[in-house]
């Protein structure tokens, strides 16, 4: 596909001065990784002046009740037990205590100690660098072999008639596994299949353009971006004496959301966007580029490749069924022959499902004889960990970041402080939950990426919300719904201007109006199903996942 450089859009009104300001704030956003050292800085900055202050409070915790206190009793019983009025009891693993917190500066002696000698520590033990690492190396593979594009244009090749837009939506939701497939082929061939068919092609691009982007906190699936988030909000949990959570604690959550979004979104599309749009006639885009609208694809060679792949799965299952459902199997409990919950399986599905994009990826590529060679393969895996520079670079500040904040006490003040006022305001975690949906929702305007808010965020408000008795999972799930629906209007989203170049082939007027004008139907209205999802299921209280209620 050839680049195409856009002339600039001429627009007027409330959508030029819409569109005028959202650049304008978002050109002075910038890069993640130096902001991120903005806040570093900021952080070192307040928190001297509040060290300075003797900011501190003062909060009752649970801490470890001390080994040799739990042996030192009559008798030398030892263990866990004590006597207690002539029986036999367990001891207390923890016991409460009255405790003060102080803020610490980074710019003391002993904070800027910490800086200097924990630079290296504070990233090798932030483990979202290697589950990144391990997830994209099968999906890497996966990708450059070409099986997610096969995929993606067989689904949308068999959908029938009256279930296109619904398909072609949830294909959208689920190519966020496989990082850009979904912009780069699903939006293009969303299109195409609408034109195919005598439907707007604009409304087929609209429809693939909410699945991928408005949808995307949500899966059928565990993501790469699930593994991310996870991490950094265990690291956020463990610093403050929690139990990390699973990958798959918002998993129930997750698929419902998929399922219900892609129903609201296909309902938009045939009965909001394609009215608004009326019949489309053939020949009114840029000739040129539609001529230019799809690559050459080997159809046989693409066949072959989707059975061996087929043959690939079928392998992986059978190994992961023998692994884990007989009993004493490798992937169970030692103790409880348990299978989800704190087991091996839970422990193993990142490197699971990475394995099993890496095996579908080789066979397809041996099927359609994209893949030649051992070379080819580990060739894919390193384009894929070239792309990946610029995210560990992030990662590394990232890092920094979160352990200089830990580091200064000012995140469980502020989290003592903030759960006092809310507990004397008497307002309802769910309230306090929307209203933090809708700050993540202003805030994607101008930082649409999904990790490096949460990296900012996780630290302040899971320990916020985890003294009003909500758990971690609960407001990760609260996030994921406040950070994809307005993916589709910020013109800072990266791939906006491709979505621009999409609709041109079919419409040569199209803008970045146009695009933001089309798709504002989709984010109001999807944030409001989502938010609504969100809210019921949180106040029955149903599971966000496997072991994971809502509350703690």
């Amino acid at each position: 596909m050839t680049d195409v450089v856009l002339p600039p859009v001429e627009s007027s009104g409330v959508t030029k001065r819409l569109l005028d300001g959202i650049e304008r704030v978002g050109n002075k956003v910038p890069n993640p990784v130096i902001m991120f050292l903005y806040l570093i800085a900021l952080i070192a900055i307040v928190s001297a002046v509040l060290s300075a202050l003797d900011v501190s409070v003062t909060e009752s915790i649970a801490v470890p009740v001390a080994e040799v206190e739990m042996t030192d009793v009559p008798g030398d019983l030892g263990g866990t037990e004590i006597p207690y009025g002539g029986v036999t009891a367990d001891a207390p693993e923890y016991e409460i205590k009255e405790t003060t917190i102080d803020v610490q500066s980074l710019l003391s002696i002993s904070g800027i100690r910490f800086v200097f000698s924990s630079f290296v520590s504070n990233f090798a033990a932030f483990t979202v660098v290697a589950v990144t690492l391990v997830a994209m190396a099968g999906v890497g593979a996966a990708e450059h072999a070409g099986m997610m594009a096969a995929l993606i244009r067989k689904l949308v090749a068999v959908a029938p008639a009256g279930a296109l837009t619904f398909i072609l939506v949830l294909v959208g939701v689920v190519s966020s596994v496989a990082t850009d497939a979904g912009y780069l082929i699903l939006i293009p061939l969303g299109a195409a299949a609408f034109a195919s068919v005598g439907r707007h092609p604009l409304a087929g691009l609209a429809a693939s353009f909410a699945g991928v982007a408005a949808v995307f906190g949500a899966n059928l699936l565990i993501t790469p971006s699930d593994s991310m988030l996870t991490e950094i909000t265990n690291e956020t949990i463990l610093a403050n004496g929690g139990t990390a959570i699973s990958v798959t604690a918002n998993l129930y959550f997750s698929i419902v959301s998929s399922l219900v979004l892609a129903g609201v979104a296909a309902l938009i599309t045939t009965r909001m966007i394609e009215p608004r749009l009326g019949k489309w006639k053939a020949g009114s885009g840029d000739a040129e580029l539609a001529a230019d609208a799809e690559p050459d694809v080997d159809t046989e060679g693409e066949k072959r490749g989707l059975r061996f792949a087929l043959v690939g799965l079928l392998v992986m299952t059978a190994l992961v069924l023998v692994m884990t459902v007989p009993s004493g199997a490798p992937l169970r409990d030692a103790e409880t022959d348990a299978i989800i919950g704190d087991t091996p399986f839970m422990a193993s599905l990142i490197f699971l499902i990475s394995l099993t994009f890496l095996v579908c990826g080789v066979c397809y590529g041996i099927g359609a004889r994209t893949v030649k060679s051992s070379n080819d393969v580990i060739g894919a895996i390193g384009k894929t960990y070239a792309s990946l520079g610029g995210l560990l670079l992030m990662f590394l500040m990232i890092a920094q970041f979160i352990a200089f904040f830990n580091y200064t006490n000012m995140p469980r003040v502020a989290a003592v402080e903030m759960a006092n006022a809310l507990e004397s305001a008497n307002v309802s975690a769910l309230l306090l939950l929307i209203g933090f949906i809708l700050v993540i929702v202003l805030l994607d305007f101008i930082l649409p990426g999904l990790v490096p808010k949460w990296a900012i965020f996780a630290p302040v408000f899971i320990p916020i919300f985890d003294r009003l008795g909500v758990a971690p999972q609960t407001v990760l799930a609260a996030y994921r719904v406040g950070d994809s629906p307005v993916n589709t209007l910020t013109p800072l989203m990266v791939y906006f201007p491709f979505i621009v170049t999409i609709a041109r082939r079919y419409d040569k007027n199209a803008g970045i109006g146009s695009i933001i004008a089309l798709m504002i139907p989709y984010a109001v209205i999807l944030l409001i199903a989502w938010s609504a999802l969100f809210a019921a299921w949180f106040a029955l209280g149903i599971p966000l996942g496997p072991d994971s209620p809502v509350r703690t």
